[in-house]
């Protein structure tokens, strides 16, 4: 397994990240051990997850992926090989994340509140790459990286980010926390918090984890030269995006046991023209011999704003298929072929 720098932290992590938003919904704790288990025998020295999951955010079921890694790490003994990434809410109105029922924030009073939940749920001592999962500001629309800008309503009581990268560094100083990740933040967001950092000494931010896939490129127009000179780098999720990469809901197709039949919260690849390109990209990865979904992990892993692709599986065969990215070997002719289709249908689904 290949790996890469993990920013500026002296961390090299394997390029392939596994996801673990299924664990406690869609995947049972031997299940996810079994998956766990896999991934480290193939040289996966990255875990990524979030006090949220798993998927679809429920609070009968909050903090069950956490606590299913943390089962498995007890009974492994590899706490010392692995990378554990793991995430803190933004603004919500959920309020099952917090003990007295109140709404997340980014605050020191949060952030440490849920910090100190994933360490037990983990039941590790420190968190490698903890994450901000998405901004407490309002934005444009979930993701931060519109095609085409809505002002959002103005908020007072937003958290500003300085305050945010503060707290955040009131818990480094702790040791509980030893470097520091976005998520679904914008090209703004990401040099307010490198420009506080180098303002005032603060942990610098090392990577961002944004989508990114076939159908969604929004990241290269301003974020990733910031990934590219500022070393803070892409950790690319919903590579699949959520799954339609694979073609398997081709046709308005519901395969049993997939996140559309059961969830049917699949809308942002559900948009104009998504379907068209979808076809487009599987029949590309056919072209060239390969397993769509391998197909669509490869050109993730191919370009160079990108630290690690995070996949994400119900089914040992889905994991093989994704890991089987990391022997593909992206060719010339294999860009070029994406990107005339990217010409044509653009970004479906941001």
């Amino acid at each position: 397994m290949q790996t890469r720098p993990l920013g500026r932290t002296g961390l090299q992590v394997s390029r392939i990240c596994l996801g673990t938003m299924t664990f406690g919904e869609q995947n049972t704790e031997s299940e996810a051990h079994a998956q766990l288990d896999r991934a480290h025998e193939f040289g996966i020295n990255f875990l990524d997850t979030a006090e949220l999951y798993p998927i679809p955010p429920k609070a009968e079921t909050q903090g069950a992926t956490e606590r299913y890694i943390g089962s498995w790490l007890k009974t492994r003994c590899l706490r010392d090989q692995l990378v554990i990434a793991t995430k803190v809410v933004g603004r919500s109105d959920s309020t099952w994340f917090r003990a007295d029922g109140s709404k997340p924030r980014l605050d020191l009073q949060n952030i440490r509140e849920a910090l100190e939940g994933s360490l037990k749920r983990l039941g590790v001592e420190a968190i490698d790459l903890y994450q901000v999962h998405w901004p407490d500001r309002p934005t444009s629309g979930f993701g931060s990286v519109p095609t085409r800008w809505k002002s959002p309503e103005e908020d007072p009581s937003e958290v500003a980010i300085e305050e945010t990268l503060d707290a955040l560094g009131e818990l480094v100083k702790e040791g509980k926390v030893r470097h520091l990740g976005l998520s679904n933040e914008s090209a703004w967001g990401t040099m307010r918090y490198l420009a506080h950092a180098e303002r005032t000494g603060a942990p610098r931010v090392a990577s961002i984890q944004n989508a990114y896939n076939l159908l969604n490129r929004v990241f290269e127009p301003a974020l990733a030269e910031v990934a590219l000179r500022e070393d803070v780098g892409l950790l690319a999720y919903s590579p699949l995006g959520q799954g339609y990469l694979t073609g398997k809901y081709a046709g308005g197709a519901r395969p049993a046991g997939s996140r559309k039949a059961l969830f049917d919260r699949l809308q942002r690849y559900e948009k104009p023209g998504t379907a068209e390109a979808v076809d487009a990209y599987v029949a590309l990865a056919e072209r060239f011999g390969l397993k769509p979904a391998t197909f669509a992990n490869a050109f993730v892993l191919a370009q160079p704003f990108v630290t690690a692709t995070i996949i994400g599986a119900t089914t040992m065969e889905q994991l093989e298929e994704c890991l089987a990215a990391e022997h593909v070997t992206w060719t010339d002719e294999m860009q070029a072929a994406v990107d005339a289709v990217h010409q044509r249908v653009g970004n479906p689904a941001p």
